[in-house]
C-alpha cells in the first residue's frame, strides 16, 4: 500500500464516514463508500486507522469513528444496540423505560431480533457485554417482530417497540421487564393511554395465553375486555409464567392466580 494513497485514503474515508454519521459501522459500510477499493485494501485503511487512534474496534467486525474525529454526544448504549443484530428493536424492561413505564432502571439493554446469528444461548436470550454496556437478546420468530416505532436520540434512529407491543411482551417474558410486578405497575401506568384496539389485535397475534393474560389484566386496570373471553383455549395457564402453578384458578380468563397476595388453594 503506497504511504501518500493510503494517507488520502484514510482521511477520504473519515471524511466520508463523517459526513454520512457513520459513528457505528461495518467493514462492509466501509467498502460502500470506498467503491473502487478491494476488500483487503479497505481492511488495511481500517487496521491503519486503528492503530493511529482514528477509529476505536468495538468488536470483530463492528467500529466506531473515535471521539477526536466525531465531535458529538458519547456513544449511546440504544445507539450501539441497533447494529448488533439485524433486524433489532428496543424492547422489554428497556422500552419501558424509554415510553416512562417504569421508573425502576434496566441493568441491560433488551433487544428485540429475528437474528440467530449469534451462538450464544441462553433459556431468556442471549447476554453480550460489550463497551460497559451488556446486552440481552430476545430471539422472535419473523411474524412475532412486530409492534415497532422509531424513536430518536439526537440524530441517531432507535428502533423501539411501541408501548402495546411493550406491555404484551412483559406478559410472555416478565423476567425480562424485572418481574411481574413491574409489568403490573406498566399497565396501570399506561392505563389512560392504552390504545385497546391495537393491543388485542397484537394479542392475538402472540398467541391465546397473551390474549387470556391481557384479559385478566384490562379487567384488573378497570379497562375490561369481555370479548376476549370468547377466544379458545384449553387448560389453565399460570398468569406469572415465572412462578408456580399454585393458586385459584380463574375461570373466565383460564389463569392460575400465582401472584403474592392472589395465590390461595
Amino acid at each position: 500500500m503506497n504511504d501518500t494513497n493510503s494517507h488520502s485514503s484514510s482521511l477520504q474515508l473519515l471524511r466520508l464516514l463523517g459526513e454520512g454519521g457513520h459513528r457505528l459501522f461495518t467493514p462492509e459500510n466501509a467498502r460502500e463508500l470506498l467503491p473502487q477499493a478491494s476488500t483487503g485494501y479497505v481492511n488495511q485503511l481500517l487496521h491503519s486507522l486503528v492503530k493511529l487512534g482514528w477509529l476505536i474496534r468495538v468488536r470483530r467486525g463492528l467500529y466506531a469513528l473515535s471521539p477526536t474525529v466525531f465531535h458529538g454526544a458519547p456513544l449511546h448504549e440504544l445507539e450501539l444496540a441497533m447494529v448488533l443484530a439485524r433486524p433489532a428493536a428496543i424492547s422489554h424492561w428497556s422500552a419501558l423505560s424509554v415510553h416512562g413505564l417504569t421508573e425502576q432502571v434496566p441493568q441491560e439493554v433488551v433487544v428485540l431480533t429475528t437474528d440467530q446469528a449469534n451462538p450464544t444461548r441462553s433459556r431468556s436470550g442471549d447476554l453480550l457485554s460489550l463497551c460497559g454496556f451488556r446486552f440481552r437478546f430476545c430471539r422472535v420468530k419473523p411474524e412475532f417482530f412486530f409492534g415497532v416505532e422509531t424513536h430518536w436520540r439526537g440524530d441517531v434512529a432507535i428502533e423501539v417497540t411501541d408501548p402495546e407491543r411493550t406491555l404484551l411482551d412483559g406478559l410472555l417474558r416478565p423476567q425480562l421487564c424485572g418481574d411481574f410486578g413491574v409489568v403490573v405497575e406498566a399497565f396501570e401506568r399506561h392505563r389512560g393511554r392504552l390504545r385497546k384496539d391495537r393491543i388485542i389485535d397484537y394479542a392475538r397475534r402472540l398467541g391465546v395465553t397473551c390474549v387470556k393474560r391481557l384479559g385478566w389484566m384490562l379487567e384488573q386496570i378497570g379497562s375490561p375486555a369481555p370479548e376476549l373471553e370468547n377466544d379458545p383455549i384449553r387448560g389453565y395457564r399460570p398468569l406469572d409464567p415465572t412462578g408456580p402453578r399454585l393458586g385459584r384458578c380463574n375461570s373466565r380468563w383460564n389463569m392460575i392466580e400465582n401472584l403474592p397476595g392472589l395465590s390461595r388453594s
